[in-house]
Order: structure tokens, then sequence, then C-alpha cells
């Protein structure tokens, strides 16, 4: 089987500096654990967790804009550290953010900036340029300046800029963070189409019907360790005999004190919404556990607005593994800026 990418105890320490009296405090964050995982050619790969949990700093060190603290990764075949710019040469790379464009060219000088760095000749490159402004409605925008862009405009600008060299491999993170939810259902399906052509695409996302829709395997991520490796059906299956309960409603810290001591309760994940606590409960059996999970929290003074047995999901799976959902954000530093000195 041929592998795209391959990673062998891939590992990235952080030093982070205190403030104010703690200015000389340092301590060590670890972004990256031991990251293990090989990508078939051919494959969409997602890499799924909360902001934090270490997604973009693997593909920075994948992309060679990060040198790792330790580890070997391969990409394409070439060494990340020793051969990065026959990596670069082999690659498209849409990072997150908006910092990836020159803001005082427009959108089509971006574009053929880019392809110009990649050596693409200029008769193709602007056929290139045509295609992909035609491929993604960017007509209306495309000629004026990057700084008057709206965030989604960045956003598809970015992804223009990631296919202008038509690469085998495809670095994809967190693309459709900014865009409305018509912007985004239209990139899903251009990456479906650019997947079926053959490209290798690895797509990080922490939107659970993202990785769902689009991917063949996923690698659930968290605080820089991958928590399990599988396909969609996979991973849901593998808590598929458990029972998943999800609640709404106005529920008070004791409460939810009083569930997480029930011995039918195995995993409980809380997220605020509107005013309002929705609970997701992970149970060895959701129906003899429902009655006293609602009598304790009806007894702790709950106010139960919703409550429903549910089908396994990838956030269940997520929730199983770690305890939270993939909502929450676990950065703990903010990371630096791309390593350009290489």
């Amino acid at each position: 089987m041929e592998y795209v990418i391959r990673t062998e105890n891939l590992e990235k320490i952080y030093i982070s500096k205190g403030k104010g009296l703690f200015r000389r405090k340092k301590r060590e964050v670890h972004a990256l654990k031991g990251i293990d995982f090989q990508v078939k050619k051919g494959e969409i790969f997602g890499l799924l967790g909360p902001n934090g949990a270490g997604k973009t700093t693997l593909i920075k060190i994948l992309t060679t804009l990060l040198l790792p603290t330790s580890g070997r990764a391969r990409v394409n075949g070439y060494d990340v550290i020793k051969e990065e710019r026959k990596v670069r040469a082999s690659i498209g790379c849409m990072l997150m953010g908006e910092r990836g464009l020159y803001w005082k060219l427009t959108g089509r000088e971006n574009l053929e900036y880019f392809g110009a760095l990649y050596y693409v000749p200029k008769k193709r490159r602007r056929e290139r340029i045509e295609y992909l402004i035609e491929l993604l409605d960017l007509g209306d925008f495309i000629d004026r300046t990057v700084e008057t862009y709206s965030s989604g405009q960045k956003m598809i600008v970015s992804f223009a800029k990631a296919l202008i060299n038509d690469a085998p491999t495809l670095f994809l993170d967190e693309p459709t963070i900014a865009m409305d939810v018509h912007a985004a259902r239209k990139l899903r399906e251009i990456v479906k189409d650019l997947n079926k052509q053959g490209k290798t695409i690895i797509y990080t996302t922490h939107l659970m019907h993202e990785a769902d829709e689009l991917c063949d395997r996923i690698a659930i991520i968290d605080k820089g360790e991958i928590k399990a490796i599988g396909t969609p059906a996979e991973l849901k299956a593998s808590i598929r005999q458990e029972g998943i309960v999800r609640i709404e409603g106005i529920i008070p810290q004791k409460a939810l004190e009083a569930l997480r001591s029930m011995g039918s309760v195995e995993k409980l994940a809380v997220e605020e919404k509107g005013g309002k606590e929705h609970l997701r409960i992970i149970t060895a059996n959701s129906r003899s556990a429902l009655p006293e999970i609602i009598r304790v929290l009806v007894e702790n003074e709950s106010t139960l607005e919703y409550i429903s047995p549910e089908e396994p999901t990838l956030e269940d799976v997520f929730v199983k593994l770690t305890g939270r959902t993939l909502s929450e954000d676990t950065r703990e530093i903010n990371e630096p800026e791309p390593d350009k000195s290489r």
C-alpha cells in the first residue's frame, strides 16, 4: 500500500514565557506528543479535534513551516526537514487564518505571485487562474485588493491559492471556518471532486459534520495526542454498545456533580448555549439509566427542556475519549509565527 504521509513519534514543544512579575519564569507546552500515523494515497484524511488540539501545529510541520522538536515525517516520499523544497513543490496548502495573502495586492495578483513561486509556466498560470475564478465564483471581487475582502472572501482566495499549482497532495486547515453556509457547502463539494480526481487531502476541522461527510478516515486529536484512528463508521461503532443521552435545560452545578457520581454515567460533557446547559451523557445502557438520570436532575432543582436517547456521533466518540465536547477551546498558548528562517 502506498502512503503519501508518514509520521514517526512527532513532537513539538513550545516555550511559554510568563508575564509581569513572572516574565523570567518559563514552562514547556507540549503541542504534539508522539504523533504516529500514515495517510494513504488518494484518501481524504481528517484531523478532528477542538481548537488547541495541535492540528495546525501538525499541519505546519508537515508543510515545512515549523521544525519538529523530535521525530520524523515524510510527505510524498520527502523528508520534511532534509528535503523541504521538494515537499513544498509537491503540495498545496491552505492554513487557518487570513495571513497567507498579501493584502495590498488584488486576489488575482496574489494568485499570479504564488503561481510564479511554484514555477507554473506563465501561459498555464493564466489559464489556471481563470479556471479557479470560475470554479470558485471569484469574479465579483478577484480584482479588488485583499484588504477590502470579507473574512469569507479571504478564505476562498486562500483556497484558490492552495490549488494554483495543481499539486497531488492538499493540506486544508479549517478551510470553512469563516465562510457562510452556502460557501462552506460548495467548498466541501469541490473537495470531494478533487479527491475523485485522485488528489490526497489532509483536512483539519473541529466540526463533526464536516469530518463525517468528507473523510475516508479520521484521526481524533486532543491536547497533542492522537486518541483514535478509523473510518467514521468504525469510530462510531466503537461506542455503539453504549447509550447516548442528550439533555438540554437549566442545570445547576450540584446536579452536574450528582450526575458525575452516578455509577451508570461513564462520561458527561457540558456545553453552555444561550443561557442553557447542553449535556451529552454516555452510559452503559441508556434505557435503564435514563429514569435515574432524570430523577437525579429533578431532585437537584434542574429545569429540563429536552431529553432524548440518540445514536452515537463522532462528537460522542470524542466525549468518550476525552470527557469534553469538540467546541471546547484547549489552547494553552498563542502559537508563534511560522518559522521562516530556514
